[in-house]
């Protein structure tokens, strides 16, 4: 019967293949090299969330992304008092210095203004 020898050879050719076991005398494959420097994406996303954590209050946004030679100082816009109606809140501009892997290395608070007037 052609159909039965074509869906058994269809079927041969779907399968994954195995890898032959390792050498054990070979060294392992290295694994391809990666950067160790993060993007500055990755960086904001890691500056709103220790902040958060920290802080308690929820982050607006980033407003500023600067690298230095020992890692990065980012501005988040904080709201540090909702009111109603929302165009009343209190935001904060906070200032957080992260080290080149991340890490939240000091921050502070650098100003405070109403929702809508904006940063001085």
């Amino acid at each position: 019967m052609p159909g039965a020898s074509d869906r058994a050879g269809s079927s041969e050719r779907n399968r994954p293949r195995r890898r032959p076991p390792p050498d054990e005398g070979a060294p392992p494959e290295a694994a391809p090299p990666r950067s160790s420097r993060l993007r500055a994406p990755e960086v904001a996303r890691l500056a709103l969330e220790q902040l958060e954590e920290l802080i308690g209050r929820s982050a607006e946004g980033v407003t500023s992304l600067q690298r230095g030679e020992q890692g990065w100082l980012v501005g988040v816009e904080v709201v540090e008092s909702r009111r109603v109606p929302a165009t009343t809140d209190v935001l904060a501009l906070y200032e957080a210095e992260l080290d080149e892997a991340g890490e939240l290395l000091s921050y502070r608070r650098v100003e405070r203004y109403p929702r809508g007037e904006g940063s001085r």
